[in-house]
C-alpha cells in the first residue's frame, strides 16, 4: 500500500531584517509539503490503521529527507513542527492520522536529535487554503524564542479528496526575542515545570 503523491511543495524564507532591525545572521524557515490522494475520502471509514501506518513512515522518511536537506542537516534544524490540511470530501480525522503516528513523526524527531514532541495543526480547508505550521524548540518546549509559525498556501491544493502533509523547521528563533521563556512564569506563580498551583 503506497500513497499516491500528486507532488511535492517546498518553502523556504530567510530573515534578514526582522522588527526594523538587522538580525545577527540569517533566519531561516523551511517547509516541505507532499499533497497526497486520501484514501479515505468521501466516505466514512471505522479503521483508519492499515493506510497510517503504511503511509506514515514513507512520508515521514520522504518529507524529514527533503527538509534536512533544505537545513543543510539536522544539527542545523533548532525548531521543528508538523501539519496537514485535508480536502472538504474528507475529516479532519483524516488529517490527524497521517501526521499523529510515531510511524510519520519519529523520522523527523530523530534525524534532528529532539528531546520534545512535534507542534502540530491538522485543519480541514479548499485549494489554496492558509497551511499553518507551528514550530517548538525540538528539545526545550518551555523555549518561547522557538514558538514559531510557518505560513503558506499551495494555490491547487488540497483538492477535495486530497490532504496536505507538511512538515517545517527553523534554524533559530526569533532573532530579537525578548519575552523571557515559560519557566520564569512558572516562578514567579509559584508553579513547577508541570504547571499546577504549587501547595
Amino acid at each position: 500500500m503506497q500513497p499516491n503523491i500528486r507532488k511535492l511543495v517546498t518553502y523556504e524564507e530567510e530573515v534578514l531584517i526582522e522588527g526594523f532591525k538587522r538580525a545577527a545572521d540569517p533566519w531561516r524557515l523551511f517547509a516541505v509539503a507532499a499533497v497526497v490522494e486520501n484514501p479515505w475520502a468521501g466516505r466514512f471509514v471505522e479503521d483508519l490503521t492499515p493506510e497510517i501506518q503504511a503511509y506514515g513512515t514513507i512520508l515521514g522518511a520522504l518529507l524529514t529527507n527533503r527538509i534536512l536537506g533544505m537545513a543543510g542537516g539536522g544539527d542545523a534544524i533548532e525548531a521543528y513542527g508538523k501539519a496537514a490540511v485535508v480536502g472538504l470530501d474528507g475529516e479532519v480525522e483524516h488529517a490527524s492520522g497521517l501526521i499523529h503516528t510515531l510511524r510519520f513523526g519519529n523520522h523527523f524527531r530523530e534525524a534532528v536529535g529532539a528531546k520534545s514532541y512535534l507542534a502540530f495543526t491538522n485543519t480541514r480547508g479548499p485549494a489554496n487554503a492558509p497551511i499553518m505550521v507551528p514550530l517548538m524548540d525540538k528539545n526545550d518546549a518551555g523555549r518561547r524564542s522557538h514558538y514559531l509559525t510557518i505560513q503558506f498556501a499551495i494555490p491547487d491544493a488540497p483538492r477535495a479528496e486530497e490532504v496536505v502533509v507538511v512538515l517545517g523547521a527553523a534554524t533559530g528563533g526569533r532573532p530579537h526575542h525578548r519575552i523571557g521563556d515559560r519557566y520564569q512564569d512558572l516562578k514567579d506563580l509559584g508553579h513547577d515545570v508541570d504547571n499546577p498551583a504549587a501547595v
